[in-house]
């Protein structure tokens, strides 16, 4: 009897072990786990993973954090696909074309070319009118002068915008349906960011300090990321760098007219503004002004 107990522990041990090899290995699975079906096409975790792969980084870790915003383009795309198989004739293959990589691109371009093969009108009262209202920017040329190029600026807005209009159309008629939890699962949590009290604390240090204005969704921020953890190691007991999430605390954004990110404010030892930059600033530079404004060396 209690052999026969044994047994029975073991099989079903072995059952649930392989149930949950089964399960970890084929159902859950990167290839088999659906993020989305697009019509009657699936994007899995495994195709997501393998685009996202060929950003580079801070892009990549960007897209990583917000997911959807990767995958809503993914979608689009699959859109376009499946749309050009539909008005495009595929050409019989020759060796060559099996041999070269998949045609996607080719198949999207040749779609966007044979829907908009005729370009947008522009009236003269369009460019009168943009030149009235952008006369200043227009260095004192005349109207004549500057037509054309205004009449081309007019095309390509139009057609960006009818571009716009048909990929809406594609994404508002299809069938989507996205696997939230899954999406949930794949995300990865985004930087932290200093408190307003870090900020309070700076400006009674007595020390000189920077505070990034930025955010995670903006590319030059998280460029800069990096540096500002190094001159702020490099330079420990010296000076501070802060990073403030203009998003999360809207008030010191305010306080401080951040009207464009990333926005880099130096303040002295007094806790007074000194200097201000507005965009991308290279590590050298940012050091240079530091030690300008006070900063022991």
């Amino acid at each position: 009897m209690k052999r026969k107990l044994i047994i029975i522990i073991v099989i079903l041990v072995l059952i649930i072990g392989g149930a949950y090899l089964f399960y970890s290995f084929y159902i859950e699975s990167p290839s088999r786990q659906v993020l989305a079906h697009v019509n009657d096409e699936r994007i899995t975790v495994e195709e997501f993973n393998r685009e996202l792969a060929k950003l580079e980084s801070p892009l990549r870790e960007m897209y990583r954090e917000d997911p959807l915003q990767f995958l809503e383009g993914m979608i689009i795309k699959k859109l376009l696909l499946q749309e050009a198989k539909k008005e495009v004739p595929e050409k019989p293959k020759t060796y060559k074309d099996i041999t070269k990589a998949s045609p996607e691109e080719d198949l999207i371009s040749n779609l966007m070319k044979k829907r908009f093969s005729t370009p947008p009108t522009v009236t003269k009262e369009e460019i009168k009118e943009f030149y009235s209202f952008f006369k200043e920017q227009m260095g004192g040329k005349s109207l004549d002068q500057v037509s054309s190029e205004i009449e081309e600026i007019l095309r390509q807005e139009k057609l960006k915008e009818e571009t716009r209009k048909f990929i809406l159309g594609l994404r508002t008629a299809a069938k989507v349906q996205i696997d939230q939890i899954r999406l949930q699962k794949i995300s990865s949590k985004p930087p932290e960011s200093n408190t307003e009290e870090d900020f309070k604390n700076a400006l009674k240090s007595g020390k000189p300090f920077l505070v990034d204005f930025g955010a995670n969704n903006c590319l030059p921020c998280r460029q800069m990321r990096p540096l500002l953890k190094e001159i702020d190691k490099e330079y420990v007991g010296k000076v501070k760098v802060l990073v403030i999430d203009v998003y999360r605390y809207q008030n010191l954004a305010r306080e401080f007219k951040i009207q464009l990110i990333p926005t880099l404010i130096f303040f002295d030892k007094q806790g007074k503004e000194i200097f201000r930059h507005i965009g991308f600033m290279d590590k050298e530079k940012i050091v240079a002004k530091l030690k300008e404004i006070g900063m022991e060396t």
